[in-house]
C-alpha cells in the first residue's frame, strides 16, 4: 500500500488539497532583486534568449520561451541533450542563457550551461530550489525558488515546484513585457491568429 498525505480525504477533497498546496507555493515566493536584476539585463540583450531544462522543468522552459516570443523578445528552447549533438549552434555571444532545474543538479542541465560559457554565452540566469544546487555556482544571476514541499502525496511528482517555476516564469515574461513598452499592436504582430490574434488585432493589422 502505497503511503499518502491525503489519508481520510475522498478524491474531491483531495484535489482541492493538491490546489491549495500549489497556490501556497506559488504565494510563498519571494520576489528579490535578483528578480529585477534579471529583467533588467533581459531588457538590455542584445540576442536572443535560450532556455534550457530537462525533465517538467524542461517543458516549463519550453513555454517560457514561447511566451517571451509572443511577447517581443526573441527565444529558444534548446534541449540539453540534443545540445550535445549539435543543437548548442544555437547559442551565441549575445544570448542569456535561462536554466530551470528544481534540484539544479541535473547533468544534463549542468553541462549545456558550462559549453554554453565556452561559446561565450553573455549571461546565464538559473531557476533552483535546492540550497546545494551546483547550478548557483555555474550561474550569474540566481532567481530562488524557494524550499518546496511537492503536493504530491510521496513528495515526489514534481507539483508545487512546477507550479513555482511556472509562475516565476510568467512574471519574468510580463514584467519585461511591460519594461519594453510592448503595446496591443506589438503583441497582435506577433500573435495574428486564433481567438487572442483578434482580441490583439488593431485597425492597422
Amino acid at each position: 500500500m502505497i503511503e499518502t498525505g491525503y489519508q481520510g480525504l475522498d478524491i474531491k477533497q483531495r484535489m482541492q488539497a493538491v490546489i491549495a498546496a500549489e497556490a501556497e507555493a506559488v504565494g510563498s515566493i519571494r520576489v528579490t532583486d535578483d528578480y529585477v536584476t534579471a529583467v533588467e539585463r533581459l531588457k538590455r540583450c542584445q540576442g536572443k534568449v535560450i532556455t534550457t531544462g530537462i525533465g517538467k522543468a524542461g517543458h516549463i522552459a519550453r513555454k517560457f520561451a514561447a511566451t517571451l516570443c509572443s511577447t517581443a523578445t526573441p527565444a529558444v528552447f534548446v534541449h540539453p541533450a540534443e545540445a550535445a549533438h549539435g543543437d548548442l549552434g544555437l547559442v551565441d555571444r549575445n544570448d542569456i542563457m535561462i536554466a530551470f532545474s528544481t534540484s539544479g543538479k541535473s547533468a544534463e542541465v549542468l553541462e549545456i550551461m558550462e559549453f554554453s560559457r565556452h561559446l561565450g554565452v553573455a549571461e546565464i540566469i538559473g531557476v533552483t530550489s535546492h540550497p546545494d544546487s551546483d547550478l548557483r555556482g555555474l550561474s550569474d544571476i540566481v532567481l530562488d525558488m524557494g524550499v518546496i514541499s511537492e503536493a504530491c502525496p510521496l513528495d515526489l511528482t514534481p507539483s508545487s515546484s512546477m507550479a513555482v517555476m511556472l509562475a516565476i516564469s510568467d512574471a519574468i515574461a510580463l514584467a519585461l513585457m511591460e519594461a519594453k513598452g510592448v503595446t496591443r499592436q506589438d503583441w497582435g504582430m506577433r500573435h495574428h491568429g486564433g481567438y487572442l490574434g483578434r482580441a490583439a488585432r488593431t485597425d492597422n493589422m
